[in-house]
């Protein structure tokens, strides 16, 4: 799952290939969490915002606790 920075904020990337600044991430929720608490902010090299910390947690908190395929 890409996470990708736009000059709209951050955002999820379900194509793949939208323009700007991309993360991956696998589709499990503790992935994703880890990586909010983490260096997403640097891998995107931007600040979250507040908006854009909520915005990712909810996605997160829509993913299984572990990947099927992992």
């Amino acid at each position: 799952m890409r996470i990708v920075r736009t000059a709209d904020g951050v955002r999820y990337d379900e194509t793949g290939k939208a323009p700007g600044r991309g993360a991956y991430l696998h589709k499990n929720r503790s992935c994703w969490e880890k990586a909010l608490k983490g260096n997403l902010a640097n891998k995107l090299r931007t600040e979250l915002t507040a908006q854009d910390k909520e915005h990712l947690q909810a996605i997160a908190n829509s993913l299984p606790d572990t990947a099927e395929n992992e």
